[in-house]
């Protein structure tokens, strides 16, 4: 359906139509989406959503940084927060954060405080990517020091959701259909503020040593091939990576395109300055059949692809 502007609901916020979304994310592809709306506030927001009919889809966007959006765009209107909602607040133990605060700014912001989050250092994304996908990473996963989140359903309706609710598993939840996370609150454990932000440090030297940072990309491409590591499951082990898998099919540095592996680790898929999203998503789906043709694992994307296929 196309989405007629004039006959939205009235924000405060900003409603445009046929935006681009390649400049919005990290890895800087993707066509339009038919109406992109940036809330002035949770108010806005569920204003909107209450007065919106219900059968004009939404999609919630955060930063980013794990996205790929297709070519032809997305013909929904694309929610995305910005200053209302990156907002961060410490009150005792407990840290809470807006949807849109990034998560290193989180993380430095409650080692300040004596409260450790120093596993969000180094995700790149926000609050309310993190929450959605169980975003972690050193063995800690924001289901362990979730507490609660606030969302505005499709409805308008602003609810508290729980750990319940939620039922985290490894990079995923089950937030309810169309509901977009506006702020989540943590209880971390504490810590001294010197040590948390030396951990921090040494986390980001080990991570730029180890991964293409100065790369357009979209973090880790693939999860890590479930019974071997980072599911999170009791009886998990760790001798099996994404990253093994794609170098030993010989596929570090393979490109399409202006797509690539990353030669300095292959689990990062990278626009090397020219790719399309076909590019990309193209790559991917390459890697996926010969990593299975060589080793009979078929690898999950962790990155999102969302919309239209250029026609």
């Amino acid at each position: 359906m196309q989405i007629d502007i004039s006959a939205l609901p009235a924000v405060r916020g900003t409603l445009t139509p046929h935006r681009a979304l390649s400049d919005l994310t990290w890895l800087r592809v993707g066509g339009p989406a038919d109406v992109l709306f940036q809330p002035a506030d949770v108010d806005d927001l569920s204003e909107f959503l209450h007065a919106l009919p219900a059968d004009v889809p939404v999609f919630p966007m955060g930063v980013g940084s794990n996205l790929i959006v297709r070519d032809g765009g997305i013909r929904a209107i694309v929610i995305r927060m910005g200053r209302g909602f990156n907002s961060i607040s410490i009150d005792g133990e407990h840290v809470t954060a807006g949807a849109a605060a990034l998560d290193a700014h989180v993380a430095r912001r409650a080692a300040d405080a004596g409260l450790d989050l120093s596993f969000l250092r180094t995700i790149p994304g926000a609050v309310g990517g993190a929450v959605r996908m169980n975003a972690g990473c050193y063995g800690c996963y924001t289901a362990d020091f979730f507490v609660y989140a606030q969302a505005v359903t499709r409805a308008g309706t602003l609810i508290t959701l729980t750990a319940d609710d939620l039922n985290f598993r490894y990079r995923q939840t089950d937030l309810p259909e169309g509901a977009v996370i506006v702020s989540a609150t943590f209880a971390p454990p504490a810590g001294e503020p010197e040590a948390l932000h030396a951990r921090m440090e040494e986390q980001l030297r080990k991570r730029d040593e180890t991964q293409p940072t100065k790369d357009r990309s979209a973090g880790s491409t693939f999860r890590n091939p479930a019974g071997f590591s980072s599911t999170g499951a009791a009886d998990d082990v760790h001798d099996l990576k994404a990253w093994k898998v794609i170098d030993d099919a010989g596929l570090r540095g393979a490109t399409r395109g202006g797509a690539q592996m990353s030669p300095k680790h292959p689990n990062f898929l990278i626009n090397t300055g020219t790719a399309t999203a076909a590019d990309l998503e193209g790559l991917g789906e390459e890697v996926r059949k010969k990593v299975y043709d060589s080793s009979g694992i078929t690898l999950e994307w962790e990155i999102m692809r969302v919309g239209e296929f250029e026609r």
